[in-house]
């Protein structure tokens, strides 16, 4: 019976035997590479610029009266959780720039 992997009357051997797994690593390769650079545009990839926040936001007008000294720290912090309440930032935290 002859195979694919005959050795004897110059067949092609066994190393045919990884083209299934050449084939299978450009393959992923090739989604890989697609998923990092195109189809990740459509989410926004690392080359588009960040948003400019609003100037007429809550969040920004809260962070230019703390930053103007308007109001302390303890009443920008009060507010700014009732307004991450009512309009859900999502990177909240102290150390975020408002």
């Amino acid at each position: 019976m002859q195979t694919l992997a005959h050795f004897a009357d110059g067949g092609p051997g066994p190393w045919i035997l990884l083209f299934p797994l050449i084939w299978a690593a450009v393959v992923i390769g090739g989604i890989t590479l697609l998923r990092r650079t195109v189809w990740r545009g459509r989410r926004g990839g690392p080359w588009r610029p960040a948003q400019a926040p609003d100037e007429n936001s809550p969040i920004t007008v809260l962070g230019h009266r703390f930053a103007s000294g308007e109001i302390d720290e303890d009443e920008y912090w009060r507010r700014l959780s009732v307004l991450d309440e009512q309009f859900g930032r999502k990177d909240m935290g102290k150390g975020g720039a408002a």
